[in-house]
């Protein structure tokens, strides 16, 4: 803006430097001719200066990289044939603000997204769930946060899909908040294709098209909601918060499996297609404890052990008193038989960042997988427990490689740093690649020598 406001001034003094009776003709011209021709060059210089800035504005826009700049419509491969997903998971906004660190660590946050974004070449970023910290929320406020999460992916024009997580729902903070929040900005492709309330709300699918316009998509993205936390503004008979199922739903899980046959049959092929959750499964559970993690080769962070999966802390019963209550083997059952699928990316454990390909069947499971790879990201906010650097996941999938179901992968740390870089394809968990190195970084402007307790509840709509 100072640009265009030095112009206008420069503009203005010349103007009223220059003498109106020789802009009119003369010493003796009239007032009104005065007047009027003075009104056509103010109207004149008006023109001029929209024109100005409409070219300005042409120049800097197209000389944006591609996949800068988001228009909506489909999403497409590049024209080099590649596609590529920034995936942002566990950032916690919203922790302890009331406290000096509490907004520092959202800011820094910012920073890292914003860092990484400008690092990478996506053309989708993935929020993997837990966008806030449901549990520090004010009622008035609450999904607010939402404008914090994605300034630094919309002021880039790029297009972003969510999954939400445990946390992303609380007495003070719905689901449906976060939805409708995401949804004033055009570059949400966040759906909602699953109605009821055991199903949640973030379970959808994204089609991803060839770059030359053909009608048949390339790839699928599905998105399932694993819910938990707790219900918006509800309490049981004693006064206490209702919990939430923390697993995929089977009215979600008969959903994607219709879906996904009237696809089949619609495109008369199977379309090559990756998942997202924010919960995993108990199949990373016990593919970690049962058979283990090698840090050659599943390469990552192993630190949480034992992982917590889906349905932890459920009773077959509904009851929320044991370990495990087994209510995720139905979507465990469709993501291990569907053909295509070439990866679930999981978030939840902030300690964990390996990729493993489920294959076979696990001792201590019940179901039997055909190799599809269970992937975790990396955490990505200065919210939520744990001091691992943080960062990102990185999904490149190329057309050229879909028939034979590859994809590469790594994380890129907030140092700039890239680590865990695999290739998910018939080989993987064979393959040898470098350990990960377990590295960890500190908010720089946080000072937690205050950390205090909620001050009030806030928790009934006035």
């Amino acid at each position: 803006m100072g640009f265009f406001r030095d112009k206008h001034q420069y503009h203005v003094l010349t103007h009223d430097d220059g003498s109106s009776e020789a802009l009119a003709g003369g010493e003796q011209a009239p007032r009104a001719s005065t007047r009027w021709t003075s009104r056509w060059i103010w109207i004149v210089l008006g023109l001029a200066a929209v024109s100005l800035c409409s070219i300005l504005a042409w120049f800097v826009f197209s000389s944006f990289p591609e996949g800068r700049q988001y228009r909506p419509g489909p999403l497409k491969f590049t024209k080099e044939g590649t596609f590529q997903i920034a995936v942002f998971a566990d950032l916690h906004f919203g922790e302890n603000a009331w406290d000096q660190w509490g907004p520092q660590q959202d800011i820094n946050t910012q920073r890292i997204m914003g860092g990484i974004l400008d690092a990478e070449s996506q053309r989708l970023c993935v929020l993997n769930g837990d966008l806030i910290t449901g549990d520090n929320s004010y009622f008035h406020n609450s999904s607010e946060y939402i404008d914090r999460i994605v300034k630094p992916i919309v002021s880039r024009g790029l297009p972003f899909a969510s999954t939400y997580g445990n946390h992303d729902s609380a007495f003070n903070l719905s689901r449906e908040q976060i939805f409708d929040r995401e949804h004033r900005y055009k570059e949400s492709l966040t759906a909602n294709m699953v109605s009821g309330r055991n199903a949640g709300v973030s379970n959808y699918y994204l089609e991803v098209f060839p770059h030359d316009g053909g009608d048949i998509p390339s790839l699928l993205l599905w998105f399932f909601d694993s819910r938990g936390g707790f219900y918006y503004q509800e309490r049981n008979d004693e006064g206490e918060q209702v919990g939430q199922p923390n697993w995929v739903d089977q009215s979600v899980v008969d959903w994607f499996l219709k879906t996904n046959d009237e696809l089949v049959s619609k495109h008369n092929k199977t379309i090559p297609s990756l998942a997202f959750v924010h919960i995993p499964t108990n199949a990373s559970a016990a593919l970690q404890t049962e058979v283990g993690v090698d840090r050659h080769h599943e390469p990552g962070i192993n630190d949480d052990y034992i992982l917590s999966p889906q349905a932890q802390g459920w009773c077959p019963d509904g009851k929320q008193s044991c370990p495990y209550g087994g209510q995720d083997v139905p979507f465990m059952q469709a993501i291990a038989s569907t053909p295509g699928l070439m990866a679930l990316f999981s978030g939840h454990d902030h300690g964990d960042t390996w990729c493993y390909k489920w294959e076979g069947l696990v001792p201590g499971m019940s179901v039997k997988s055909n190799g599809v790879n269970l992937c975790f990201s990396q955490h990505s906010g200065y919210g939520g427990y744990g001091s691992w650097e943080r960062g990102a996941r990185q999904i490149l999938v190329r057309e050229e490689d879909l028939e034979s179901q590859i994809v590469e992968t790594w994380i890129r740390l907030e140092s700039g740093k890239i680590v865990g870089a695999v290739t998910l394809n018939s080989t993987y968990g064979e393959d040898t690649y470098p350990a990960t190195p377990n590295t960890k970084s500190h908010c720089p402007t946080c000072d937690y020598a205050i950390i205090s307790a909620m001050p009030g509840i806030e928790d009934v709509p006035s």
